[in-house]
């Protein structure tokens, strides 16, 4: 059986917020191409653990590689540029700007709409249709399953080799989530190695590759999502679930 290469590993990291200790020792691993869960309940260091990775905060300890290059250290706008982006779980997007703006702004190598890759938008607009059908309204305007559309999209606007996604399915009516799944498993299949922070487990188990599950600053439990989907017990014992 051969061993797919992490594209990101986590090694004894933590993490400090002031006088609180968050993250105690966390080990990750992000295999290349595959699209990673991180699980736990609320409080368990996932948004945390998302924003160490991304140098919004700094790790105090451990070391975080990505295609084997040492980030620990590096600034978030360099983390940027190795191809790495983000969707917070607020989206972060502007909302007095178009949905047209929202994008060339998320586009580093483009000064005119003109000048972003047209067959990379057409695809954009192929898995995530509103964003073409809303291309000049204010993105404020937007219901929430369309903001996280133009959310996603943003980070997909250049080519990236890791996209990081905090709770993209919050809030959002069955239908679009839905969309998103068939989003995601078509990133997933251009070749995106995708990490994602998420609540629903409905979600996770028909998206998911392998899965980790932290509890307490720590992760518990790592391995495949389906053997955890397939698994009540453990379910029960890690996330308190129910199914």
């Amino acid at each position: 059986m051969t061993t797919i290469p992490n594209l990101l590993t986590l090694s004894g990291v933590h993490t400090h917020i002031g006088a609180y200790h968050i993250l105690h020792g966390v080990d990750l691993h992000v295999p290349r191409g595959q699209l990673t869960m991180l699980l736990g309940r609320n409080g368990a260091g996932k948004t945390t653990t998302l924003r160490t990775i991304l140098g919004l905060w700094q790790a105090s300890a451990g070391r975080i590689t990505l295609a084997d290059q040492d980030i620990t250290r590096l600034h978030t706008p360099q983390i940027a540029h190795l191809g790495v982006a983000y969707v917070p779980e607020n989206m972060g997007i502007f909302a007095d700007l178009t949905v047209k703006e929202n994008m060339l702004l998320a586009a580093r190598s483009a000064q005119r709409v003109s000048q972003i890759d047209e067959a990379r938008l057409q695809w954009i607009f192929g898995l995530f249709p509103p964003v073409e059908k809303f291309w000049n309204h204010p993105a404020g305007k937007l219901s929430g399953g369309q903001k996280q559309m133009l959310a996603v999209a943003r980070a997909i606007v250049e080519p990236r080799e890791l996209l990081i996604i905090d709770e993209p399915s919050k809030g959002l009516a069955p239908a679009i989530i839905n969309n998103m799944i068939d989003a995601f498993g078509q990133l997933k299949a251009s070749g995106v190695t995708i990490l994602l922070v998420e609540q629903n487990f409905n979600f996770a188990k028909r998206l998911g590759d392998s899965v980790a599950v932290m509890d307490n600053g720590q992760v518990v439990h790592a391995g495949s999502m389906k053997a955890l989907a397939d698994d009540e017990a453990l379910q029960q014992e890690l996330l308190g679930l129910a199914i």
